[in-house]
């Protein structure tokens, strides 16, 4: 399975095992998928982020409100849409 097909299962899986209205980071995702580069893959995390938001099956938040992953800089959180 492809590493964007592993970030987009991880994000929902992590959504799924948490309350309806928490929220991740995509760090989560990225350290689900592998522990040790986590960090190389980040700008996947975001992007599958981004995949699964235009989808509609979650939100990108960046300070509570929802944003466009592709042009958020800094921090940003993952949750269902609400």
């Amino acid at each position: 399975m492809d590493v964007d097909r592993q970030l987009e299962q991880a994000i929902e899986r992590l959504l799924d095992t948490r309350r309806p209205d928490a929220s991740i980071c995509p760090s989560e995702a990225a350290r689900a998928v592998d522990p040790e580069a986590w960090r190389d893959l980040m700008p996947d995390a975001r992007a599958a982020a981004g995949r699964l938001a235009a989808a509609g099956e979650v939100e990108v938040t960046q300070g509570g409100a929802v944003v466009d992953v592709g042009s958020a800089r800094g921090p940003v959180r993952v949750r269902r849409p609400r």
